[in-house]
């Protein structure tokens, strides 16, 4: 059965093959939110969230007190849902869907970025934890079953997901490079997203967050793609270079595809992602740093690498 098929009937189990299969389900309150962030050469993220927060009280309380009521209830719930993901994972046989030696690539990443605004395509046992990495930042996931959407929030009711609709098949996927070479709106120099119908590879009727938002983060662990009638991750990969491009803060965009063993996974993201901006592979993730077309010595034509 496939890795999405079991997440979905949410049977996935702890591989026995690992060898701490017992630990993994501790993962946040030991591995990560513990101890990675105990070391004297890194402060705790969950730390010095709570320290910062009671030292900027006792040293200075007038700051405190003028914060706005819509600053305090997002530190206390940043602080809620880290809190909640130890519990979870402490006492749970279900655990994230990757690797602690993937999910590691992506959290080194946000020890240096956060809070910080990361998308995340797909929704399942990895999200409560994703959102606690980035205590008062912007997490926010898009999932394509909206019943799984309920699910998943019945339990987590604190997660920021929206579910979405493709407009691709993973049948199309060599339709769809071909296209992409030949439609002008999808050329780098001149794609869009929002209302782009004319590149089927550009993701519309999405909600506005996903297009007026500047991700610092986009990880890219859905739509399915292992049937034919899947949406595959064609847009998905096409849409997160073009926003990666098009970004107009500083530093890079910084994009997590999984699944790189799959065949159409690995080669849109050479030809979107560009194997020139891969920084980092493990297991089945890449990591990429995209800069901005303003950043890049040559951005025209109409290939993106």
């Amino acid at each position: 059965m496939n890795r999405e098929d079991v997440a979905k009937n949410r049977h996935f189990l702890a591989d026995r093959r690992w060898v701490f299969p017992l630990v993994i389900a501790g993962l946040i309150a030991g591995a990560i939110l513990t101890s990675s962030f105990i070391k004297a050469a890194d402060y705790s993220m969950l730390c010095s969230v709570v320290n910062s927060r009671s030292s900027q009280v006792v040293a200075d309380v007038s700051v405190a007190n003028n914060r706005s009521s819509s600053q305090a209830v997002a530190e206390t719930t940043a602080t809620a849902v880290q809190l909640q993901a130890i519990i979870h994972y402490a006492t749970s046989r279900i655990v994230p869907q990757q690797s602690f030696g993937e999910i590691s690539v992506t959290f080194d990443v946000l020890k240096k970025r956060c809070p910080c605004n990361f998308l995340v395509f797909g929704l399942g046992y990895d999200s409560l934890m994703w959102t606690s990495l980035n205590p008062n930042g912007h997490t926010v996931f898009l999932e394509e079953d909206p019943k799984w959407v309920q699910t998943v929030l019945k339990d987590a009711p604190g997660l920021h997901a929206h579910p979405v609709k493709y407009r691709t098949q993973l049948r199309e996927a060599d339709a769809l490079l071909s296209h992409y070479r030949s439609e002008k709106n999808c050329f780098p120099s001149k794609a869009y997203l929002r209302g782009n119908t004319k590149c089927k590879l550009a993701l519309t009727g999405f909600p506005d967050e996903f297009y007026d938002t500047e991700w610092d983060l986009i990880m890219i662990d859905a739509p399915r793609g292992y049937f034919p009638a899947a949406p595959g991750r064609m847009a998905a990969i096409f849409s997160a270079a073009v926003m990666a491009r098009n970004r107009k803060g500083p530093g890079v965009t910084h994009v997590f595809l999984h699944d790189v063993d799959r065949k159409v996974e690995k080669t849109f993201a050479e030809e979107f992602l560009c194997r020139k901006y891969l920084v980092k592979a493990v297991g089945r993730l890449w990591h990429f740093e995209i800069p901005s077309a303003a950043s890049m010595s040559s951005h025209g034509g109409a290939q993106f690498c």
